[in-house]
């Protein structure tokens, strides 16, 4: 399958605008830009950093997982924060990413189409499009967060890693890497900065998640299928991200677990 042309960090930055939050770099290939992001930080760069990938060698998802795609055909995205906020609601960062790359989308033209699945599952047409990493990394200067994600650009259908996977060629989306970089970072600056200052997103976010207001099954270990689950209804965000479900007379909140949408 014919490649679009690598992502380009001036086109990013001038697209963002002066006033952007974000100090690019492109590159062709890395083994992760997690793991790049994550020795800068020790060498004291400050929150901002952003580091782009054609292709990344040694990608990983959560639980460990290999998160890998021909060369060319992703953009493997990293960026390096220092919230003020205190360390027990960082788990917020990767939330709010979920919510950047739906809306990035959204505002490309997938409308609709794209949701939202708690806690930060990117979908088109209920495939998956995106996988979102975020690590917290310790340095002499404090703690940062690496906060990472890959998004399908060009795969075709014979390319793509599972069969609830899809791209944004597959899904007749924009395919210009600097377009879609700048619709997420240009909204994730603007959540960040605005989290980042005390703001409660957790309306805003419920209102852009899909999950919330549906019936769901929450599998408790989310690493295994199989594992023990509850089924209720999908009411809320909590005030940590979690996700609020009412099961019979009580609600209860989950931090982590597996969401399966029930039709």
């Amino acid at each position: 399958m014919p490649r679009t042309p690598a992502a380009n960090a001036e086109r990013i930055s001038d697209l963002l605008g002066a006033k952007s939050f974000w100090r690019i770099r492109t590159i062709e290939v890395t083994g992760s830009t997690n793991e790049d992001l994550a020795d800068l930080a020790r060498q004291g760069a400050g929150s901002g950093e952003v580091l782009i990938a054609e292709h990344q060698a040694a990608g990983r998802g959560r639980f460990e997982r290999v998160w890998q795609s021909p060369p060319g055909s992703s953009i493997s995205t990293s960026v390096l924060l220092r919230p003020r906020r205190e360390p027990f609601v960082w788990g917020w960062l990767s939330l709010l990413i979920g919510l950047a790359v739906t809306d990035g989308l959204r505002a490309l033209g997938g409308g609709d189409r794209v949701q939202l699945k708690w806690p930060n599952d990117a979908l088109i047409d209920g495939k998956k499009v995106c996988g979102i990493l975020s690590e917290v990394v310790t340095t002499e200067w404090g703690n940062a967060a690496i906060c990472g994600w890959g998004i399908n650009v060009s795969l075709d259908e014979s390319e793509l890693p599972v069969p609830q996977a899809t791209s944004l060629l597959l899904a007749g989306l924009p395919t210009d890497k600097d377009l879609v970089s700048a619709a997420v970072l240009g909204r994730l600056g603007d959540l960040f900065a605005r989290w980042d200052a005390g703001e409660d997103l957790s309306a805003e976010y419920a209102a852009g998640c899909a999950t919330v207001g549906r019936s769901v099954r929450v599998h408790l270990d989310a690493e295994s299928p199989d594992s023990p689950s509850v089924t209720g209804q999908a009411v809320g965000i909590g005030e940590h991200g979690e996700l609020l479900v009412e099961l019979g007379d009580r609600v209860e909140a989950f931090a982590a677990g597996d969401v399966v949408h029930l039709r």
